[in-house]
């Protein structure tokens, strides 16, 4: 007997939907159930073939258990090494390597240096940095967001440099990003699940969090079918590069162009109360589905994770003949890619910045001069629809 089991933690509607579906099934020697832990030990596999995860980045025991669960075998989604080393700015960065529009951003270094680093840790900082060139780059107003953050939390929009200054005060040891506003036309959150399966649902940013999937597709028509296709193709590329079986992938359009804003959600919303009944539905179906198949597949004792191409391409056999040095195998997953999976990697050349006549002020580590008042925080926000 195969187990699939769900790690979850305060969400009521989805883990029980998904163990109810995978068992109504009746697929012969598959079983769903919540993840039960009594304990953990170095190099022990669990019961589970497949555990998909929905909690651990709140939880670092959890992250911690379900590492070495996949150590010994167990296919985890979503993989837990990539998604402890994956963050938005790099995702912004892979995304223009393969050809997908994304904002422009620019990196901000921490206003507090971290916790035991000095002055001289930061030698290889220039003081001062490139402000006026980065400012140019991405224009005002913009967002600044941790470079590895989610739920819209420690979001800021800033007006101009001097709100930029200020607000940045508030942000502590977080390492932030700039990124241009995108005045959009339409807007779409997707799900992707097993790297094949999309939906795409108009979603609603600035209404409450209840209400964001209570949209309409404003483009229609042809116009709107292609947008949708694109849309597709790119929520694909993306999953696939990065190493993902459940994702959601957010698209502001602009001018007809779908611009990836967020792409990082390995354990997305998927409550009924706010997605709705029929995307519930999908979901629901859909990750069934997936971990059947991949509980199906699973074999005992090997290596059933999920990598992206991002780091299967970066796998370079060994050169050096020694019994000490294992040849890295040339798949890292025994589930087999899509046949899409092959991307081309290509260098989307970026546009040169050029000067502007804002204002240079002190650097946003180390030598920041804390405000005599501090500035009241700014509540997260979205970017306002174009009228």
């Amino acid at each position: 007997m195969k187990k699939i089991g769900i790690l979850y933690g305060m969400e009521n509607t989805f883990p029980q939907a998904l163990v109810e579906r995978v068992n109504s099934k009746g697929v012969e020697g598959i079983v769903a159930e919540a993840v039960k832990i009594d304990r953990v030990i170095q190099a022990e596999p669990t019961e589970y073939a497949v555990i998909i995860d929905r909690i651990s980045q709140d939880v670092p025991f959890y992250r911690a258990f379900l590492k070495n669960a996949a150590l010994c075998g167990t296919a985890v989604i979503n993989n837990p090494f990539w998604w402890s080393a994956d963050e938005k700015f790099f995702n912004n960065c892979l995304a223009e390597q393969i050809g997908i529009p994304v904002p422009k951003t620019a990196l901000l270094p921490s206003k507090e240096r971290p916790t035991d680093t000095g002055e001289t840790s930061f030698r290889n900082l220039t003081f001062p940095m490139a402000w006026e060139e980065m400012f140019s780059y991405i224009g005002f107003p913009a967002y600044m967001k941790p470079h590895n953050g989610g739920g819209w939390k420690s979001v800021y929009k800033v007006e101009n440099p001097q709100d930029l200054w200020n607000k940045h005060q508030e942000t502590g040891q977080l390492v932030m990003m700039l990124q241009e506003e995108i005045v959009f036309d339409d807007y779409f959150r997707c799900y992707c699940i097993g790297q094949k399966d999309v939906l795409v649902m108009p979603y609603e940013p600035n209404n409450p969090h209840h209400l964001r999937y209570a949209a309409e597709m404003k483009a229609k028509g042809e116009e709107g079918e292609k947008l949708v296709a694109t849309i597709k193709e790119y929520v694909l590329k993306l999953n696939i590069a990065l190493g993902y079986d459940f994702n959601t992938v957010e698209f502001a359009v602009r001018n007809g162009v779908p611009i990836a804003i967020d792409f990082c959600n390995p354990a997305p919303d998927a409550d009924i109360y706010s997605v709705g009944p029929d995307n519930f539905e999908w979901v629901v179906e859909a990750a069934a589905n997936m971990a059947i198949e991949r509980a199906q597949k699973h074999i005992p004792g090997q290596t059933n994770l999920t990598w992206g191409t991002f780091v299967k391409n970066a796998v370079v056999p060994a050169t050096v003949s020694s019994p000490a040095i294992a040849t890295p195998p040339t798949e890292l997953s025994e589930v087999p890619a899509p046949e899409n999976e092959k991307i081309a990697i290509k260098k989307v050349p970026q546009k040169k910045a050029t000067k502007a006549t804002a204002v240079v002020k002190p650097e946003l580590a180390v030598a920041v001069t804390p405000p005599t008042e501090k500035p009241g925080k700014t509540p997260a926000v979205k970017p306002a629809k174009k009228k």
